[in-house]
């Protein structure tokens, strides 16, 4: 068996059916980049300017755009630096420092639609106790555990892919993920396929079963509720909806990607399903968030009014 450190870099083998046009692909991924920094730090930079913004969705909506910063600095940066690579190769130190990242923020991204998705029942369910049920001291202990939580339940569990002994030397992806390190280890690693599965209760159950929980009776006390009450409270919630049927869809390319032989698929098809849950969101999230909220709205309006980029009389409370 070979020592852990004797193979010291893997070859990104996808890249290389990209070559011939890496330049077009290296400008859409760097605009797409810097279009998800400036959305998400503008969402970022008004919610934690005005107070009036400081509700606990709004701050959870800062948690999400804090983590598609993360996820996307930890993705494109490498992929664009690959992309104009002659060899096309990583470092397995970094490789699995990608892993992590990539992990973790997925599993953050879902806990956090998964508490917002709680914000939502609370709202619509019990609106004249959610200040109680959302006070300050609540919305902090479920900031800081969905901030923990996804980083120690995947720390935990990849600690046992960390022990594993590298033999290959080819990964057949854009990034790196848990499952190619596993196929390159020199050893049967069937076990960490059981873990897994532990994993996945872990860190996808109690949030499907809360946001299950929330929905269900949201659509229970709407049946209650006068047309226009109801359509207050669908208001309210199709920006969680949208965002969570999003990252859903591009968690299930990715779990396709990563289970399944692809190479029947088209390169182009590939690389939309490979990027679609990090990128996407990232882009989405803010817009729907950002444009989709009345009170955010209305203050990103009047920033750009302060900075000359829009005329005075775009600007309005109504």
């Amino acid at each position: 068996m070979m020592d852990n450190s004797t193979i010291l870099i893997f070859t990104m083998t996808d890249y290389a059916f990209m070559k011939n046009y890496k330049h077009g692909l290296f400008a859409v991924f760097f605009l797409l980049y810097f279009t998800t920094i400036v959305l998400n730090s503008l969402l970022i930079t008004v919610i934690h300017q005005n107070k009036e913004l400081h509700q606990p969705m709004n701050v959870f909506t800062c948690m999400l755009s804090i983590n598609e910063l993360y996820g996307n600095s930890a993705l494109l940066p490498a992929v664009m630096a690959l992309l104009i690579s002659q060899t096309y190769e990583i470092t397995v130190k970094w490789c699995k420092a990608q892993v992590y990242f990539l992990h973790s923020y997925a599993i953050a991204e879902f806990c956090i639609l998964a508490v917002m998705g709680y914000d939502r029942y609370a709202a619509i369910c019990y609106p004249l106790h959610y200040h109680s049920i959302m006070s300050n001291s609540k919305t902090g202990t479920l900031v800081a555990l969905t901030a923990l939580y996804p980083f120690i339940v995947f720390g935990c569990f990849y600690s046992l892919t960390l022990q594993l002994s590298i033999c290959g030397t080819r990964v057949p992806k854009l990034y790196c993920v848990n499952m190619e390190l596993v196929k390159n280890s020199c050893s049967n690693a069937s076990y960490i396929s059981i873990m897994g599965l532990v994993l996945i209760f872990f860190t996808v159950v109690p949030q499907v079963l809360m946001i299950i929980f929330s929905y269900a009776r949201i659509a229970r006390v709407c049946q209650k509720l006068s047309r226009q009450s109801q359509r207050n409270a669908l208001k309210t919630c199709i920006p969680h909806v949208l965002s969570l049927l999003n990252y859903t869809i591009g968690a299930c390319f990715e779990i396709i990607q990563t289970r399944f032989n692809m190479s029947h698929v088209s390169m182009d098809v590939r690389i939309f399903m490979s990027l679609y849950f990090v990128v996407i969101p990232a882009i989405f999230n803010p817009v729907m968030y950002g444009l989709g909220t009345q009170a955010v709205r209305v203050h990103i309006l009047k920033l750009f009014v302060r900075y000359k980029i829009l005329p005075t009389n775009l600007v309005s409370d109504k």
